[in-house]
Formats: C-alpha cells, sequence, structure tokens
C-alpha cells in the first residue's frame, strides 16, 4: 500500500515509522526545511513543497496513493489536503489529525475526509478508560458518527457478572468485538462467563450507548 502523508512533525514521521515497518510505502511531504529529517525515517520518500498546492500534490503522484493522510499541526492545512486528495485525485481513504476539538464539526466527508482523529479526544478517553469502572468510555468514532468503538470495565456489582455470552442479548446495532481480561484477549465464545473486571469491547451506534450501559452497569 502507497501512503502520502502531509507533514513530517513527531506526528507524520511516527505514522511513517510504523507504516513502513508494516511494509508500507510512504511519501512525507513538508514546506518546512527543518522539518525534512531524511535520517530519522530513512526508508521512506522526502518531498518539501507546500501539501497545500495542487502543483505539490501532482509531483508526488497522489492519484497513485491508496492512503492520504493530513498530519499538521494546522486543521486549515489538513482540510485542505483532505478536500483536494479526494476530489482532484480520488484518493480511496483520507484521514485528517484534528488539532482543536472545536473545529471537529468540519472533519467531514464533505472536506473529503473518511476517518478524523482527534488527539485530544484520544488521549481523553485513554484516560476515562484508565480510570473508569461501570461506565461506558467512547474510544474512537467510525465513518463520522456511524458506529463508535466504546468500552466498559464490569463492576462487581455487574447484572451481567457470572452470565455466559450466550444468555446475553444485546441492543440493536452493537456487537461486542473483545473481552480483555488480566493480560489476556478473549473473542467473545458463546460460552465465556463474564467476570468482575472485564473489559468489553462493542462497536455500538450512538444512539444505543445508553442503552447499552444500562445493560451492564448496576441498576
Amino acid at each position: 500500500m502507497r501512503v502520502a502523508i502531509a507533514g513530517a512533525g513527531n506526528v507524520g514521521r511516527s505514522i511513517a515509522t510504523e507504516l513502513l515497518g508494516n511494509g508500507h510505502e510512504v511519501l512525507l511531504v513538508d514546506r518546512d526545511p527543518s522539518a525534512i529529517k531524511a535520517a530519522s525515517v530513512p526508508d521512506a520518500e522526502w518531498l518539501l513543497a507546500d501539501a497545500c498546492e495542487l502543483s505539490t500534490l501532482e509531483e508526488a503522484a497522489l492519484q497513485r496513493c491508496d492512503v492520504v493522510i493530513a498530519a499538521t499541526g494546522d486543521d486549515k492545512v489538513n482540510l485542505v489536503v483532505s478536500l483536494l486528495a479526494k476530489t482532484e485525485f480520488s484518493v480511496k481513504r483520507v484521514v485528517a489529525r484534528v488539532n482543536h476539538p472545536d473545529n471537529e464539526w468540519l472533519f467531514t466527508e464533505g472536506w473529503g475526509v473518511d476517518v478524523s482523529v482527534s488527539t485530544p479526544r484520544i488521549m481523553s478517553a485513554l484516560v476515562e478508560e484508565a480510570v473508569s469502572v461501570g461506565e461506558l468510555v467512547r474510544l474512537f468514532t467510525f465513518r463520522q458518527g456511524e458506529a463508535n468503538l466504546v468500552e466498559l470495565t464490569l463492576p462487581s456489582d455487574s447484572p451481567i457478572v457470572g452470565t455466559a455470552v450466550a444468555d446475553l442479548h444485546w441492543p440493536s446495532d452493537t456487537s461486542l468485538v473483545s473481552i480483555i481480561r488480566g493480560r489476556h484477549v478473549h473473542s467473545p465464545q458463546a460460552e465465556l462467563v463474564l467476570e468482575s473486571g472485564d473489559e468489553l469491547l462493542f462497536v455500538a451506534a450512538p444512539e444505543r450507548e445508553q442503552q447499552l450501559e444500562d445493560l451492564l452497569s448496576p441498576r
């Protein structure tokens, strides 16, 4: 898979390193000469240019990219890159970094964004996930709010502790995808009996989250 990353700062370089380690081709684009640190990610391609310029994206051959990641520290730049990638080069998958939570509403398909990633929101979710028991925590949003990855750690007084997965009935538009118990990750096998402290991961429609929390938490 070929991936172009706009923004060669710490975030962009970290993403590039991970993708290269997974066997993908990566092009890093940045207009700031001080950001061009080719020695830090030697296996990537590098381009010193403004990713908001159509000529730059043509030089980068964006039409050959499977994914474009707009990872700069400027939300305006990320939106422009996303829109150009989608409308001018028909890139299949566009992922955009959201730097300021107040701007999240802009990062939609209308701006060419398939997936938006809000660093402040992710950090907040991880903090909540670490300290919350018996409360649903939203970890990630898929496809502009159509579904969320949510987590709940079962308290000892949850009504479903001691119940087998096969005997539980989840709300519609909800799927249990994994159960984390201690250091082990379990698939939701029918015979698995839920225990206090289990972390349950669901993919759920936003409107079903409250029903799910009511089912899992003490009444």
